[in-house]
């Protein structure tokens, strides 16, 4: 068997180093670096070369899925398996919209992370049971009245989430200006833009919606 390049990606080392001996104790996994936010990920993943990026979703500077969507845009070959502790119909279709093929949940690594990175490798799907249980039960609804009614919510651009992350992190405009190398006149513009767009009045507001949709974590 071919050996599989593995990127592990999440903001606490303890569960890196977790990941990584867990993963090392199989001969043809290897863990080829370990980024500690997003944007490092992002950056790894485009030198390390990486069959699989095992990638958390409540990252710091850049969210696991804002990751996600510029790993799988630059590198096509690069599949990402999503592993966090959160799950919610919301937070599984925002994965699979940011291109994921693969979710598992903390609680069930040991049993399902060497599966899903083996099924992910070969470019198939793997989700942990109860996930794969809603992608299912978010199908069976598509179509019915209730979900029809409903108002989508709001879509954001890629830009937009990522000054959202850097503002409910506590970043000023000058902060957020010179992480995304734009002006400051810009990031006010997007900022204007955004408050809008989700009929936000304050930075708490804005803080609140981040976490809500787990574009940061509490």
């Amino acid at each position: 068997m071919n050996s599989v390049r593995i990127l592990l990606a999440d903001d606490h080392t303890v569960m890196r180093n977790g990941l990584r001996l867990l993963l090392e104790r199989q001969p043809h996994l290897q863990v080829v670096g370990e980024a500690a936010d997003g944007r490092q990920a992002v950056a790894l993943s485009e030198t390390a070369n990486p069959d699989v990026v095992v990638m958390d979703i409540g990252m710091p500077e850049l969210n696991g899925l804002e990751a996600t969507r510029q790993i799988l845009k630059a590198a096509r070959r690069t599949e990402v398996l999503i592993l966090t502790a959160h799950e919610s119909e919301q937070l599984v279709r925002e994965v699979l919209g940011a291109g994921a093929h693969g979710y598992v949940l903390k609680s069930a690594a040991g049993r399902d992370l060497v599966s899903a990175i083996e099924a992910l490798s070969k470019h198939e799907a793997f989700f942990t049971s109860s996930v794969a249980r809603i992608v299912l039960n978010s199908y069976r609804k598509k179509g019915s009245p209730e979900e029809s009614s409903e108002e989508p919510p709001p879509l954001l651009s890629p830009r937009e989430r990522e000054i959202i992350q850097l503002l409910a992190e506590g970043k000023s405009n000058n902060e957020v200006a010179e992480a995304l190398y734009i002006s400051a006149k810009t990031v006010e513009t997007h900022r204007a833009h955004i408050m809008e767009k989700l009929n936000l009045h304050s930075i708490a507001e804005l803080v609140h919606y981040a976490i809500r949709n787990q574009i940061v974590e509490p």
